[in-house]
This record gives C-alpha cells, structure tokens and sequence, in this order.
C-alpha cells in the first residue's frame, strides 16, 4: 500500500490517500480526522503508527506504506 498527503486550499480541508499496488484508490479521508473508519480499510488495530505516519508525512510526496 501507499499513502500520499494532499494539501488543502482556502476551505478544503487537507486530505489523506491510501492506495493499493496498482495505485488504486482504497481510502480517502480528512488529514484531522484520519482514525475514524480505518478498520474498514484492513488497517484496525494499526491506529496508532498510522497516526505517526500521517503526522511526519510531507504534502505530495507518496510513500511506500508499511505497518
């Protein structure tokens, strides 16, 4: 999987992407509010680095995902 960090404009708030090995889109959701449906997403119990990753996680630049 890999997560990429969009930077949000006047009122559009920063958002986060999770996507598979084919760059599909799996996930999508606010950078603020990241931990709210992420079981859905195969990544419960993982709240916490998931967490730390999104905070240290420069905008644009995708990153290889490992939990």
């Amino acid at each position: 999987m890999y997560i990429i960090k969009v930077k949000g404009k006047a009122k559009i708030p920063d958002y986060i992407q999770i996507r598979d090995e084919n760059f599909v889109l799996v996930a999508y959701f606010r950078a603020d509010r990241p931990l709210k449906s992420i079981e859905k997403f195969g990544l419960g119990g993982k709240e916490p680095q998931l967490e730390e990753v999104i905070k240290n996680l420069p905008f644009g630049k995708l990153q290889k995902l490992e939990l």
